[in-house]
């Protein structure tokens, strides 16, 4: 009789044993899925966060070059351009460079020394880290001129950026332009912080936008805005106040002292 039951107790005992076994295969069975589903998941993560680093980098080096390697070679490449205009100035009396350098704008305001002008105010022209004054569509007159609007751009990010900091120029400052023979000494008198980059008014040789209504001796500077776009143009109008002649010295007009 023990051995009988006994026996039972056995044969019970190994039939839970194994249909607990097999519920546990059953249950690796269904679970087998779910891991590889997950598997193939965390990859894609994982590969998706790759991507997103490595765009990172790659944006962050665009910026950089952008903002700031293209000012490197740009002002490098303006130093070279500006004493080599100095150098002939130094040579004595010669006829006006207009694709050289006319000469150099000084605006304390915006913090940037001395900017060559050249002539264009395209890219060829003021990624060199210069400024350009207008041939097309309005073109611009000389500050030597008798009357008319001496009409400027440059970049105000990247390439030099010399005119990034335009947005400190305020009513009264001045703007000054240095030829080989005389100081041209302008004084801020309206500045419009946004327009169409298509208003081309704002170069005329009566510039009514700035509230002048009668032909004068007048400089407008004008750049990108807001900071890092393009969509708009900043623009600022000075009037001619006085013109000083160089004298042996080269020393310059009081406002740059």
């Amino acid at each position: 009789m023990r051995s009988s039951i006994e026996s039972d107790r056995t044969d019970g005992a190994g039939a839970v044993a194994t249909t607990r076994t097999q519920d546990r295969a059953d249950e690796k069975s269904a679970t087998a899925p779910r891991r590889c589903k997950r598997g193939v998941i965390a990859t894609a993560v994982g590969v998706f966060g790759e991507l997103l680093i490595t765009a990172g980098v790659v944006l962050g080096l665009f910026v950089a070059y952008s903002l700031w390697w293209t000012n490197v070679v740009a002002d490098r490449e303006a130093g070279k351009q500006g004493e080599a205009v100095r150098d002939r100035w130094a040579g004595g009396p010669g006829a006006l460079d207009t694709k050289d350098g006319v000469g150099f704008l000084h605006v304390p305001a915006m913090r940037n020394g001395e900017v060559l002008v050249k002539k264009g105010t395209g890219n060829s022209v003021l990624n060199h880290g210069v400024a350009g004054y207008y041939t097309d569509p309005v073109k611009s007159a000389l500050p030597s001129d008798d009357e008319g609007n001496f009409s400027l751009a440059a970049h105000r990010d990247g390439h030099g950026a010399k005119f990034h900091n335009i947005d400190k120029i305020k009513k009264g400052d001045p703007i000054v332009f240095e030829t080989k023979d005389s100081w041209y000494v302008y004084k801020t008198f309206a500045m419009l912080p946004e327009t169409s980059k298509f208003n081309v008014d704002v170069l005329d040789a009566v510039p009514e936008e700035a509230g002048v209504k009668k032909p004068g001796r007048y400089i407008t500077l004008t750049t990108c805005t807001p900071v890092y776009t393009s969509d708009y143009r900043y623009i600022v109008w000075g009037e001619l106040d006085r013109v000083e002649k160089v004298d042996n010295q080269r020393t310059p007009p009081a406002e740059l002292r």
